[in-house]
């Protein structure tokens, strides 16, 4: 039984319990980019009681099994977990959501104007992801893997040229802010991509697909904000 205290921040709720996500989710709860707010104010912000979520908790019928707690493995396993999982899946869906976002628009844009900025917002999202993820996968996490493995060894460590693990993962937390605004902005669009009557079969798997490429990239931005650069900055500390 899961017990929900207001006053806890949402990023322990979900750290304490990862499957919870998914019924944040569903109420729109912001646990990645927002996890530092208290679950009371991130209820009143998403319209919703503490009482309506432990209701929906229930209903949900949440299981505990399989739960991996990414906070007791290594950091290389969280890395490589990130990007095996998150990277692969998120350049793979960016690439599959342009060409049908082009047909779309192509075929929609002149009854459904939002179209026109929903295919704006999701370029903007590319253009902010692809970069992003270049610069973790070649600057920050190959510093965190080495960082870790000069720990465990009891070597000591060169410091690297931006100074302190802490000025790239600063950045990183800015792009992952920038791409939760995006993400909303392609929401309130949508009304929660909820696809108009006449909408094709081509229609309807863009919007769900984008509903499902918001989903991943929450659970992507809140395994890297709230357990794998705490965990780097609370680690280079330690060593200094």
């Amino acid at each position: 039984m899961i017990t929900l205290e207001p006053n806890k921040t949402v990023r322990d709720v979900v750290l304490e319990n990862p499957e919870v996500s998914r019924v944040f989710e569903k109420v729109g709860i912001d646990y990645c980019c927002g996890g530092q707010r208290s679950l009371g104010d991130a209820c009143a912000s998403a319209g919703v009681t503490l009482e309506d979520l432990n209701k929906s908790l229930t209903l949900t019928n949440i299981s505990r099994v399989e739960k991996i707690d990414f906070r007791s493995v290594s950091l290389t396993e969280l890395i490589d977990h990130i990007l095996d999982t998150h990277h692969l899946f998120t350049r793979t869906e960016l690439k599959r959501l342009r060409a049908l976002m082009t047909k779309v628009c192509l075929k929609h844009g002149q009854n459904h104007l939002e179209l026109a900025q929903l295919e704006a917002l999701f370029d903007r999202l590319s253009a902010e992801l692809e970069p992003h993820m270049m610069k973790e996968e070649r600057v920050l996490f190959p510093y965190v893997r080495v960082m870790e493995a000069a720990v465990n060894d009891q070597r000591s460590l060169a410091a690297p040229l931006f100074g302190t693990v802490a000025n790239p993962i600063r950045m990183m937390m800015f792009e992952h802010d920038n791409a939760g605004y995006l993400l909303k902005q392609m929401r309130q669009l949508t009304h929660d991509y909820t696809p108009p009557t006449d909408a094709c079969m081509s229609y309807r798997t863009l919007y769900q697909s984008l509903d499902a490429l918001e989903k991943d990239l929450h659970q992507h931005i809140h395994l890297e904000n709230n357990i794998l650069f705490p965990r780097a900055v609370t680690m280079e500390a330690a060593e200094q």
